[in-house]
């Protein structure tokens, strides 16, 4: 596989999240800007509004690049209705805990939708 092919396969994850996520994800290698000069992830500020994260967390669905995008669940409970609304198998949206809020898996929309399926097997971590 040439690197021009591989380049062309190659998808992103996008960060929606507090400054310690976000430089944890960028010191781990992900941080990128693409040719029209936006970033694959966005730190939200005390002055960051809820318009602000929807609009970022839409132009990542939109961008055909990211594959994943993660966001603190404490950010995704303020465009809950957005997050919830996307049902797609990509961009996946992963929701993570933050310092200022713990995880909570019944808010999950990724649970949400899992635990609509009878899985026989369904072991019980998953409430």
């Amino acid at each position: 596989m040439s690197s021009n092919e591989l380049d062309s396969e190659t998808k992103l994850m996008a960060v929606i999240g507090d400054e310690d996520t976000c430089v944890g994800f960028l010191l781990g290698g992900i941080g990128e800007v693409n040719e029209q000069r936006q970033s694959n992830f966005m730190v939200v500020e005390r002055d960051s509004s809820a318009a602000d994260i929807e609009a970022c967390f839409k132009r990542f669905l939109a961008r055909e690049d990211i594959a994943i995008i993660i966001i603190n669940q404490v950010y995704a409970d303020l465009i809950r209705a957005t997050v919830d609304a996307h049902v797609l198998p990509l961009p996946t949206v992963l929701e993570i805990p933050s310092k200022q809020q713990e995880y909570d898996s019944n808010k999950d929309s990724i649970l949400k939708r899992a635990n609509q399926f009878e899985i026989p097997w369904r072991c019980s971590c998953i409430t």
